[in-house]
């Protein structure tokens, strides 16, 4: 029995001497705070997105309509001096269209389906495009959407804030505490871009009009771009 004993207790030694080196010791004249930074920059990139989609009574004919289309919205993004090549192609379908009223299932006709995306750094340039597709009557789903696409400042700003406000929170801290903030000692940051909405989508043809008015988007600033950092920081206390 007291061998048992004396087993248990060697063991219960050997668990606290374990638990006390895995366990960081606490370090003395310091004090650690997390606070949140952000900056708002103006976005530096406009992206148009709209599909190019026809239909006819064969694939041969759909497709063909569909390049003629594609034909002209290269014409237009020349014209606005713009290569065409910039433009993405998102994806590209040909698919067979079906009457669903009838019993059999009639095929009426193909549809050819097409999603192109347009980044834009010269923002006067947004309003002809978007006019021009317009009238072409060949796109539809057309939206606009504001991006900030070199985040570097921003992220650096960001964190530049965020770091400001938690020395701002541990000289408080250290203050009330009839003590004085010391240098950093060590600091993590995480930085995050703030969600983009989705963008509203309008059909072409509703923004065609006898005397066309002017673009959406005249006279009217891109949404800024938030960009938030979140810095844990220590600091020495003196």
């Amino acid at each position: 029995m007291k061998q048992l004993a004396f087993f248990f207790a060697v063991i219960l030694f050997f668990s606290l001497v374990l638990s006390a080196q895995s366990s960081p010791a606490p370090t003395l004249n310091t004090i650690s705070v997390g606070a949140d930074g952000k900056f708002e920059a103006d976005p530096d990139t406009a992206i148009i997105q709209f599909g190019i989609s026809a239909q006819e009574d064969t694939s041969k004919a759909a497709y063909d309509h569909a390049s003629r289309s594609a034909d002209r919205v290269r014409d237009l993004l020349r014209k606005n001096g713009i290569d065409p090549k910039s433009a993405e192609i998102g994806y590209f379908s040909l698919e067979p269209v079906y009457d669903y009223r009838n019993p059999k299932r009639k095929l009426v006709g193909y549809r050819v389906n097409t999603n192109v995306t347009l980044k834009l750094r010269d923002f006067e340039k947004i309003g002809p495009i978007v006019q021009g597709l317009a009238d072409l009557d060949v796109t539809d789903n057309q939206s606009i959407s504001y991006i900030l696409d070199n985040m570097d400042a921003a992220k650096t700003k960001a964190a530049q804030d965020a770091v400001r406000r938690a020395r701002s929170e541990a000289e408080a801290v250290a203050g009330a505490a009839q003590r004085t903030l010391g240098e950093l000692l060590n600091a993590s940051v995480d930085i995050v871009e703030q969600p983009r909405p989705v963008p509203f989508r309008a059909m072409a043809m509703d923004m065609k009009a006898a005397n066309a008015p002017p673009p959406p988007t005249a006279e009217f600033s891109p949404q800024k771009v938030t960009v938030t950092a979140h810095v844990n920081a220590t600091f020495a206390l003196k």
